[in-house]
């Protein structure tokens, strides 16, 4: 399978504004690159490449005063299957956990461990560790919340998901990753594309997507309280402790979103 994916976003500033974007494909999907997703500025200015502390690939610009559109469009091979499920994936004692993943076990700007492990520990102690249980957390958070645009915050964290019981993507991986946190499980955020490949109509607005991986039997694997299904067609741009780690773009200065397209497409 061959997927058309890219954006165009289109911001206002007032004054000249330094700008980090994040919104290229995940290194780990190089191979898979037919048609790379180069990003273009209009205008053009002056683009440095970084990698951050999570491996992520990002790209530091200074955006003139004025109108800015930021635009890539790029063309992916995938496997044309669903995510993959491993139902015997087992949980692994702390101390056994490689230290790369510890950091995934601690709270973070929108995942509040402290506020949460009691309630995580009430609705899952007698949940089968593993897979089971990770896949209980999704069917929780899946249930607990409300989908709705209208209800997306940026400053919404985990906590709040759960008392207000309704959100969107970003917050059903939030709440099913601080609950995996809560019961020793490493989980961390990720970004990305996500369509409506193999979904029937109809379909809505197309945005870039927030799921969640969970490490168990020595690898990670991709969980999706949000959908909480099977999906074909992800595509990966950056993974971190949670959103505030992977903004699509930070911008260092007042501006205003002018417009906002994604898409994410099965071509011949």
């Amino acid at each position: 399978m061959k997927i058309r994916f890219g954006y165009e976003i289109v911001h206002d500033f007032p004054n000249p504004t330094p700008m980090i974007i994040l919104l290229g494909a995940h290194f780990t999907r190089a191979s898979d690159i037919i048609k790379p997703d180069f990003m273009v500025t209009t205008p053009v200015v002056p683009i440095t490449p970084y990698r951050d502390g999570f491996g992520n690939w990002c790209s530091r610009i200074v955006s003139p005063a004025g109108r800015m559109t930021i635009f890539a469009d790029g063309i992916i091979r995938d496997s044309g299957l669903p995510d993959v499920l491993t139902p015997g994936a087992q949980q692994h004692a702390v101390e056994d956990l490689p230290a790369e993943t510890l950091v995934y076990l601690l709270g973070s700007r929108y995942c509040e461990t402290d506020r949460l492990s009691e309630l995580a520990w009430s609705l899952f102690e007698r949940t089968p560790p593993g897979w089971p249980r990770v896949q209980a957390i999704c069917d929780y958070v899946h249930n607990h919340i409300a989908f709705g645009y209208e209800h997306a915050r940026a400053t919404k964290t985990a906590w709040e998901a759960w008392n207000e019981g309704r959100g969107v993507c970003r917050d059903y991986a939030h709440l099913a990753i601080a609950f995996c946190r809560c019961m020793n499980i490493p989980a961390r955020y990720c970004t990305g594309y996500l369509g409506d490949i193999g979904m029937p109509p109809p379909y809505g607005p197309m945005d870039f997507a927030g799921w969640f991986e969970a490490f168990l039997g020595g690898r990670w694997h991709t969980f999706d309280a949000r959908n909480n299904m099977p999906r074909i067609g992800r595509i990966l741009i950056a993974q971190g402790r949670d959103a505030a780690d992977v903004p699509i773009t930070h911008t260092f200065g007042p501006n205003t979103l002018v417009s906002f397209r994604v898409w994410t497409d099965e071509v011949e």
